[in-house]
């Protein structure tokens, strides 16, 4: 009984091992590079149907949040440099 158990336990080991090394369908260009195109899509994608044409102003939005958030802290330290204290809240700073 033991022996049929780990008889068929490494039957199923061996398949699912098997399974793991199967051919996927993709053509690779390098290991790891394994992205193609589907039928269709364009070698260049600017101008295309698929150019998402993001906004410049949506796109800038982050490093204006980035450059007010870098302002407050400059703030912050320059006010904990002359009182020694930490002080969180910009509009309390003196």
């Amino acid at each position: 009984m033991k022996i049929n158990s780990l008889l068929l336990a490494s039957a199923v080991l061996s398949l699912a091992a098997i399974q793991a090394h199967a051919y996927d369908g993709t053509n690779c260009k390098a290991p790891g590079n394994c992205w193609e195109a589907k039928p269709g899509y364009p070698e260049k994608v600017a101008g295309s149907k698929y150019d998402p044409k993001h906004d410049p102003l949506e796109l800038n939005k982050q490093s204006e949040s980035i450059k007010a958030m870098e302002e407050r802290n400059r703030k912050r330290v320059e006010n904990y440099a002359k009182t020694g204290k930490f002080v969180y809240k910009v509009e309390d700073i003196k």
